[in-house]
């Protein structure tokens, strides 16, 4: 058996490693058919070079989703990122909110969501907005301004779109799409950003979960009870009821039998 030197060896594992990332950074959580399925907002970007589509499943229904994502942005709610994955790639973002802030759920077409401090002229565009529903952002200012003065330029979609399956539990698709020039700059630059958006889109999708998935919670059970949840904590108390008149028959009847 010919031998593999080590070196040959690691390079190759270098290479699988990274193609990994590459189909987790394009792919994470999504199904096949939400990867195939046009959304709203491809349209905006019809010549992207690289797209991007990641889901979870959030257990809360879609209008106690859709207030955590009209808040995101740069100086408002962050972006629910892990912490140190701000410190390492974004170290001007603050920590991301832990609760919905008023002040930020007010989001229109053409409004502006900045994302990084006003020197970096950095923001997106509401391109489409559907409360509950969907959300587009559109941005051509992403690169450094010194980038921009070199002449390279970088238009991306960026778009969450939400759905109840089944009640009570939503579904959020997000995808990015992205077209770079010149075609050098392109390459280069997807090469690090698709499987970086592995790291980036999943913290970013697991904060929304949790913090959504939370306040749901919360909601919940300050809820007073009333109608369908009266009705549910009724049925189950009745079960127990009866569950524990059989426990006691039954030892009634053990006890019967030993007796004898």
């Amino acid at each position: 058996m010919r031998h593999v030197p080590a070196g040959a060896t690691a390079a190759l594992a270098a290479v699988g490693g990274y193609a990994a990332l590459y189909r987790l950074g394009q792919t994470w959580g999504a199904t096949d058919r939400e990867l195939q399925r046009a959304l709203a907002g491809d349209e905006l970007l019809p010549n992207a070079r690289a797209r991007t589509t990641h889901a979870i499943t959030v257990a809360a229904p879609a209008q106690d989703v859709w207030p955590w994502l009209v808040q995101m942005g740069w100086g408002r709610a962050g972006w629910y990122t892990y912490r140190w994955v701000d410190r390492l790639l974004f170290p001007a973002n603050g920590p991301s909110a832990d609760r919905i802030l008023p002040e930020f759920q007010q989001l229109e077409l053409g409004d502006h969501v900045p994302d990084g401090p006003p020197a970096t002229d950095c923001w997106f565009t509401v391109e489409q907005l559907e409360p509950g529903r969907l959300l587009v952002l559109r941005s051509t200012r992403h690169l450094p301004l010194s980038w921009r003065h070199r002449g390279l330029a970088m238009d991306w979609i960026w778009s969450w779109h939400l759905s109840e399956p089944i009640a009570g539990s939503t579904r959020v698709v997000q995808r990015n799409r992205m077209r770079l020039q010149p075609w050098w700059f392109e390459r280069a630059f997807l090469a690090a950003i698709v499987p970086a958006d592995f790291i980036m889109a999943r913290s970013h999708l697991r904060g929304l979960r949790r913090r959504a998935e939370a306040a749901a919670g919360q909601a919940t059970a300050d809820r007073p009870l009333t109608g369908q949840r009266l009705s549910d904590l009724q049925l189950a108390m009745s079960g127990l009821e009866i569950v524990q008149r059989l426990e006691r028959s039954g030892m009634r009847v053990l006890v019967t039998a030993a007796t004898k």
